[in-house]
């Protein structure tokens, strides 16, 4: 299978999220691009503009560290120059990838061991549950043999919306009862999927911060049981982000990094927010990469995450 040449359908599929990308970012585009463009296009670059430049970065949630960083890289490529709209964009553009290139992480669950386990962690209201059937639909269409894991056995809500996903894909199922131990149907699960040749595992958790310690300890005892079947399991382990909540996502990436060894980070929603920008200082605060992005309710909607593409959709660019 010489050769690396991508075929028209993959093209036309590319081609296709990035339109996807950009329509869903269309909010924080005209936020952030109608600002800097109305200060930076046409006059020379002076230091009052990049003033001005790194403030409106601030307030597109963007960070201090990164709106900073992002400024200074914009003004080694332009200062003193007249720019059309365009060039201003395509700077920037380039300045903001340089932030994202180095948090890229790829979730490919299909070429790791069988069982491959990926356990899903985040508030209540992140998409966390969303998330989830997306992949096991994608991963069914791949033809992989998937089990989906009801582990937020709290939320009869949750329970019934994987169980649509279930049978809309094609997947296996599993639940407990309301209240039931989370930790021994994760167990259950990974002795079935084992059993039955299962190609992944992917187990959905409690979200209920009321009480932060209690859902820790809930989701750490998860984890010990799983290791007690597999010591190199969970395989993955994905924070789930909703962007509408703008820098609240840093601190709820805080407290589940910190103590659940997250191994990547799905950034959900934007589409719903003007601040798409916080996806920045997110990524620069987590030690855990950035994997999945999504922005609608679309299966398609939901993709791998790539740093100069979503940088260029950012400030309104085409492909």
């Amino acid at each position: 299978m010489g050769g690396t040449a991508k075929s028209p359908l993959m093209a036309e599929q590319k081609q296709g999220w990035f339109q996807r990308l950009t329509s869903g970012l269309s909010r924080s585009t005209r936020e952030m691009t109608e600002q800097v463009t109305s200060v930076l296009v046409k006059k020379p670059l002076d230091q009052a503009q990049l003033d001005a430049l790194e403030e409106m970065l601030i307030e597109a949630d963007l960070g201090p560290h990164a709106a900073a960083r992002i400024t200074e890289a914009f003004g080694k490529a332009r200062f003193g120059k007249s720019s059309t709209e365009d060039e201003v964009k395509e700077a920037l553009a380039e300045a903001v990838a340089a932030e994202l290139v180095p948090r890229e992480g790829l979730f490919d669950p299909l070429s790791g061991p069988r069982p491959y386990v990926v356990l899903f962690v985040g508030v209540n209201g992140s998409g966390k549950t969303t998330t989830l059937g997306k992949i096991a639909q994608d991963l069914r269409l791949k033809g992989a043999k998937v089990l989906i894991v009801a582990g937020d056995t709290f939320r009869a809500a949750a329970v019934e919306q994987l169980k649509v996903w279930a049978e809309r894909s094609g997947a296996a199922f599993m639940s407990r009862d309301t209240g039931a131990d989370a930790a021994g149907l994760a167990f259950d699960a990974i002795e079935k999927a084992k059993a039955e040749d299962f190609d992944v595992v992917l187990i959905d958790t409690a979200g209920r911060l009321q009480n932060k310690q209690d859902l820790m300890n809930e989701l750490l005892k998860v984890i010990r049981v799983i290791k007690k079947i597999d010591a190199e399991a969970p395989h993955e382990t994905l924070l789930v982000l909703d962007a509408t909540v703008g820098r609240n996502a840093l601190a709820q990436e805080k407290i589940f990094g910190n103590q659940v060894g997250v191994s990547g980070i799905v950034m959900t929603k934007l589409d719903g927010t003007a601040r798409g920008g916080v996806l920045v200082p997110v990524a620069q605060a987590s030690d855990s990469p950035i994997k999945l992005i999504g922005v609608g309710e679309a299966i398609e909607d939901l993709q791998p995450f790539d740093a100069r593409a979503f940088s260029r959709s950012l400030v309104g660019l085409e492909s």
